[in-house]
């Protein structure tokens, strides 16, 4: 995946890439729109400014994350079928150092799964891995020992969720 032209992503000309703007110059490699759940996801990361829209430079660090994480979902995708299953997903993650249940896989499936096939798409992956960095980030606040506990209040539960970056 090449830096496409600015111009042509930047659709309204306004200096300024818009999530719709990005989600129509992204592929899934599978002939389907990009989630844009996932693409509001991919703006709010590199949006430096809380614009809503990222700049020339945003868009040039996000298409070396994207092109990053293509990297990465080609290495998973075993069979080279354009999507990730349970357990291309499980290989995935273990190997990024995620020790998880295979309920837990079941569920990460249902949760990213957008067209009830057992199997996620480029796109949800990307969102995906990225939950799962952002929940692990605020669970680790708390978890001061290390050992994959934390005991918290109530108050502190719903802090730690209400103050993810959505």
């Amino acid at each position: 995946m090449c830096v496409p032209e600015v111009a042509r992503v930047d659709a309204d000309r306004s200096g300024a890439i818009s999530a719709k703007e990005l989600q129509t110059a992204l592929s899934n490699g599978t002939w389907t729109p990009f989630n844009p759940e996932t693409v509001r996801l991919m703006i709010g990361m590199f949006d430096r400014d809380n614009t809503g829209t990222i700049n020339f430079q945003e868009f040039q660090s996000l298409w070396k994350y994207i092109t990053d994480w293509q990297n990465t979902f080609r290495s998973y995708d075993r069979d080279n079928s354009g999507s990730i299953d349970r357990n291309e997903l499980k290989t995935a993650l273990t190997s990024f150092g995620y020790r998880l249940s295979d309920r837990f896989y079941d569920i990460l499936i249902r949760k990213f799964d957008r067209h009830g096939r057992g199997q996620i798409h480029f796109d949800d992956f990307i969102q995906c891995c990225v939950t799962i960095q952002t929940l692990t980030g605020s669970f680790q606040q708390f978890d001061t020992n290390r050992n994959g506990w934390i005991d918290i209040s109530y108050e502190q539960f719903l802090t730690l969720v209400f103050s993810l970056k959505s």
